[in-house]
This record gives C-alpha cells, sequence and structure tokens, in this order.
C-alpha cells in the first residue's frame, strides 16, 4: 500500500515542479531580459552584469529541473523492449553534438554493428548522457577523441563503452560517479547538473544491467554498461 502512495506522491510532485517552479523561472529569465533590452542605457556595466547574472541562475535552474523530471520519468512507466541500431544512435547524437559545436575538432569513432535489447527511448538517453559528457569533458583537449565500442566481459556477457580522452577522474572517487547531484569536477571547470549519471545508472539497472567506469585525471574515462 505504501509503494503505489509514494509513487502517486512523486507523480504529484513532479507535476508541482514542472509547472508551477517553471512558470516563475520563466519570468524571471523573461523580464531581466527584457530589462537589458529596453532600459539598457540607463544602466552601468555594473547593473548589465546583475541582470546577465539572474539570467543564467534562472537558466540553470531550468536545466537542474529538466534534469531531476527525467530522472523521475525514468522510473516509471513499462520497458518496450528490441532490438536498437546503438551505433546508428550514437553517430546521431554525435553529428548532434558538432553542429551545436561546429568550431570544435572532435574524432568520433563509433564501432560497426553494435546494438542492444532495449528501450529505444532510454538507450538514447544513456547514450545522449555518455556522450554528452564525453564531448564536454574534453573541451580542453586540442586532439580530443570520442570511442564507442564493445568489450567481451569474462563471463562472456558484452559490454558497450564510451571512452574519452578528456578530463579524467581519480579512481577514489568513483563510487561518487552516480550518485544524485554527485560532481567530481566544479561547475566553473565543466558546467552540468550532477544528475545525468544517476539517470544512466536507473535506465541501466531498469533494463537488468549494470554500469561501472575507469579513470585517470588528465587521462580520460570509460564508462562500460550492459543491459
Amino acid at each position: 500500500a505504501q509503494l503505489p502512495a509514494a509513487n502517486r506522491e512523486l507523480q504529484a510532485f513532479s507535476y508541482a515542479v514542472s509547472h508551477d517552479l517553471r512558470a516563475p523561472l520563466r519570468s524571471i529569465d523573461g523580464f531581466s531580459q527584457i530589462v537589458l533590452d529596453e532600459y539598457q542605457d540607463r544602466l552601468d556595466a555594473e547593473g548589465q552584469d546583475a541582470l546577465g547574472r539572474i539570467r543564467a541562475a534562472a537558466q540553470s535552474m531550468a536545466e537542474l529541473i529538466d534534469a531531476l523530471l527525467e530522472l523521475s520519468r525514468v522510473t516509471r512507466g513499462e520497458l518496450s523492449r528490441a532490438p536498437v541500431d546503438v551505433t546508428a544512435m550514437a553517430r546521431t547524437i554525435a553529428a548532434e553534438l558538432q553542429r551545436q559545436e561546429p568550431s570544435r575538432q572532435v574524432a568520433c569513432v563509433i564501432a560497426e554493428e553494435l546494438t542492444v535489447d532495449g528501450d529505444a527511448r532510454l538507450v538514447r538517453v544513456v547514450l545522449h548522457n555518455l556522450l554528452g559528457n564525453a564531448w564536454k569533458f574534453t573541451a580542453r583537449r586540442p586532439h580530443a577523441c570520442i570511442e564507442v565500442g564493445r568489450l567481451r566481459q569474462p563471463d562472456g556477457a558484452v559490454a558497450l563503452f564510451v571512452r574519452d580522452n578528456g578530463a579524467g577522474f581519480d579512481m577514489a572517487f568513483a563510487s561518487k560517479l552516480f550518485g544524485v547531484f554527485q560532481r567530481l569536477h566544479t561547475s566553473d571547470e565543466f558546467p552540468g547538473t550532477g544528475i545525468g549519471l544517476a539517470t544512466v545508472q536507473r535506465i541501466v539497472h531498469r533494463h537488468g544491467g549494470r554500469i561501472w567506469a575507469e579513470g585517470a585525471v588528465g587521462e580520460g574515462a570509460t564508462f562500460y554498461f550492459t543491459l
């Protein structure tokens, strides 16, 4: 009896977050932009900077709300499992990332014939988060490289992986990677909400799989997962 009640409370919370918090954030962002546009000549540099910071904070909060809602959504609903072409999906996501930052030179190596049996919508969330992280954490590499491939495990199972040569992380803190709001880099170094990997882990676990990571500071990271 407690479980359905908890699920109803979670859904009510998600609805409230989605509607009741987004509206005031849109107002803060929108009216700040109006002031910047229409009263710019009356504001000194310090005033313009303050309004810019208000807008940035509102947009950051909106991103956090979206991430929390995504985390909530992946725990609900039935899985619709079917063969998923991971190779094609990863190439599409990589192309999207490149279009968003056309000035970056990133070598993306994606293995052929990568497939999994899973919910296509959720698998895309996994790949989007992992490739997005790889793209983000290689931003300071002049010769960035991202690889998507497969690795056969000792028990015969096949794990897919996303590897990059970016900032990496200290393996002593690997247990924190998949926690909500856990970040191993400051927001000044790399932007983010601290929710993406927690979402990835929940999706993988819903599929009965597991996810783990290897890395070293300054030497990149590799995220492995099975479904």
